[in-house]
């Protein structure tokens, strides 16, 4: 790296949060947008706590315009090199609250589940429509783990986007059950 491409670019805490832990590094870049159009499914991590912490971790540390990344980053690159030629790559970001519909099958109880999804991609709030029409409402305090669900990048997500009236009316004729998710 030239001597100003290095004083151009900043040091990135990034996290790839599956949920139950995670993978971390240092990656040298010029924006996080930067961060975030270069690698998937992975999110900045601001906090300074986290910041000092995690110089004590020996993590491995990447260059966004590096030829080579670690393992784990080395595939989330790949994952957004794939993605980059699709159509709808990036149609989501820079938006403040999303909202999706998404029927997922892979269980015993296929259900269509509606999203509030905040910038960092968690989600804020989630309505389970069950295949008898019965509607359940949830929130973080509801569920073990939260990590990032949208990467807004992804041209994947786009098919399920709606509109915040659609979540908003199911919302409102959905209960909450917090047993439902222990």
């Amino acid at each position: 790296m030239a001597p100003s491409d290095a004083a151009s670019k900043t040091r990135f805490l990034v996290l790839h949060d599956y949920g139950m832990g995670g993978a971390w590094w240092w990656v040298h870049a010029r924006s996080e947008q930067e961060v975030l159009e270069t690698f998937a499914d992975v999110e900045v991590v601001h906090t300074e706590a986290a910041r000092v912490e995690a110089e004590t971790w020996g993590l491995d540390e990447a260059d966004v315009d590096g030829p080579t990344a670690p393992p784990g980053l080395a595939e989330a690159r790949a994952k957004r090199d794939a993605q980059r030629g699709m159509p709808g790559f990036g149609a989501l970001a820079g938006r403040d609250l999303l909202y999706l519909s998404r029927r997922w099958d892979e269980d015993d109880d296929p259900a269509v589940y509606l999203v509030e999804v905040g910038p960092d991609g968690r989600r804020l709030r989630q309505v389970e429509l069950a295949e008898d029409g019965t509607a359940c409402r949830s929130t973080p305090e509801d569920w073990p783990f939260n990590p990032p669900w949208v990467d807004r990048y992804s041209p994947e997500w786009v098919p399920f986007v709606i509109g915040r009236e659609e979540f908003e009316a199911q919302w409102t004729r959905a209960v909450h059950d917090p047993g439902r998710w222990d």
